[in-house]
């Protein structure tokens, strides 16, 4: 009769084998990163406008827009500032009586025509009480708030004191707007 017994023990012990917690498996971390892609930041204008015509010791003035700056650097703060210069308004070889210079050249921005975006936009010169000569760069349009991507379009108007010693001729020059 003991042959039962010794089988008894031996499925019991196998019973109590089977029951035991399992030991902790090991563990190993991922580390996953990925890259949000930062575009570019942009402005354009129109390549190029004609004012139209006036006489010597007079004014003109006229539309140059729409101006656009897009901001696709998905920044956490989003600003830039737009600034405007341009050179002298010369024709023929550009002797002085062919040439306009810079501080006889007025700018306003004017409101923003379209915004994207968060944040505060800016305009540089609102209305044309605040025309600014652009005898030095000047600030055209600014984003001073926000995140994300962006952008901000305004119609700017550029007005031109013809001095009375001005020759006949078209005059031209180079308007240029930069962002950073």
């Amino acid at each position: 009769m003991r042959k039962p017994l010794l089988a008894l023990t031996v499925a019991t012990a196998a019973v109590v084998a089977l029951a035991s917690p399992a030991a902790a498996a090991p563990t190993d971390e991922t580390v996953v990163t990925f890259t949000v892609g930062a575009a570019n930041l942009d402005i354009t204008a129109p390549p190029a406008v004609n004012l139209g015509a006036t006489f010597a010791d007079g004014v003109i003035e006229g539309n140059i827009g729409p101006v656009q700056v897009v901001d696709q650097r998905a920044a956490l703060t989003a600003t830039w500032v737009a600034t405007v210069t341009t050179t002298a308004f010369t024709t023929g070889a550009g002797a002085p009586e062919e040439t306009i210079v810079p501080s006889l050249v007025e700018y306003w921005s004017g409101p923003a025509t379209a915004t994207t975006g968060t944040g505060t936009f800016v305009p540089g010169q609102l209305t044309a009480a605040e025309r600014v000569t652009l005898n030095l760069p000047r600030t055209a349009f600014s984003k001073t708030s926000g995140s994300g991507n962006n952008s901000a379009t305004w119609s700017p108007t550029l007005r031109v004191n013809v001095p009375a010693t001005a020759v006949t001729g078209t005059y031209t020059a180079t308007v240029t707007h930069s962002v950073a």
